[in-house]
């Protein structure tokens, strides 16, 4: 078996096993808060917890098996945490113009749905199910991202009943998943940088009254495209300042040679 194959199927048996566990997330945090007693712990903890195939998944691929390094967490902290910040800022600006602070915030639940839940998706799906494809087979950018974009998006899918709704969410948070890997794969690998990014994104939402959805209003959407647009235009500018080649180009985006 080539090792294009071995990768595959490995991150392929590893995600299931990973996605199976999820299905059970609710019971698993239960037993682990009745030792824990503390919610946002156990939150934190379960998502480690099942994570475990993934972990695993990448120790095997990697013949170095050095997981955090290879999932793209052994990147500038500090770099990625200022470089999001200045993303971000749009959509700050746009909740401090059209909307009102959130009265009804919970710290607790705000650092999971923020911070636990941007870290947890980014390291699953992009340092895992897309990065260890793009990484360790042949396949182009667009091969390795198409999957986990369509499994990303189908995992919002419970937000709404509605079918126009849920039509903008999928496309939403699918086209969510093809930017923050770009940005992973342009920005040296590091995951911190949309780790960051998504973290802020999602607290922007959370502290301000904008939307129950990822969907979200026309005006919450302008100020996330800026943010976005941002995001592109500054890597792309740092990139050719410093001199960089695009790591997505013609001879990365189908099939690497």
């Amino acid at each position: 078996m080539n090792k294009t194959a071995r990768v595959l199927i490995t991150v392929a048996l590893c995600f299931i096993a990973y996605s199976i566990a999820f299905v059970y997330f609710e019971n698993i945090m239960l037993l682990i808060d009745k030792v824990i007693h503390y919610r946002l712990l156990s939150y934190f903890v379960t998502f480690s917890l099942i994570g475990i195939p993934v972990f695993a998944g990448t120790f095997f691929v990697n013949d170095d098996h050095k997981i955090a390094k290879n999932l793209g967490l052994g990147g500038n902290v500090l770099r990625a945490l200022l470089i999001a910040a200045i993303f971000s800022l749009p959509m700050f600006i746009g909740g401090l113009i059209f909307n009102r602070l959130n009265p009804h915030i919970l710290i607790p639940n705000l650092i999971a749905k923020t911070i636990c839940a941007a870290f947890f998706e980014e390291l699953y799906f992009r340092g895992f199910l897309f990065g260890q494809v793009f990484k360790n087979t042949k396949a182009g950018f667009i091969p390795s991202i198409l999957v986990c974009a369509v499994l990303f998006g189908l995992g919002h899918m419970y937000q709404s009943r509605d079918v126009s709704v849920l039509i903008g969410i999928f496309l939403t948070t699918f086209s969510g998943a093809i930017f923050f890997a770009w940005l992973f794969v342009e920005w040296n690998f590091n995951l911190w940088v949309p780790i960051f990014l998504h973290t802020f994104m999602n607290l922007s939402w959370g502290i301000f009254i904008v939307s129950d959805n990822a969907l979200g209003t026309v005006n919450s959407n302008i100020f996330r495209g800026i943010t976005i647009a941002v995001a592109i235009i500054v890597t792309l500018l740092y990139k050719k300042r410093k001199g960089l080649k695009l790591a997505v180009n013609r001879e990365t985006v189908w099939i690497k040679n």
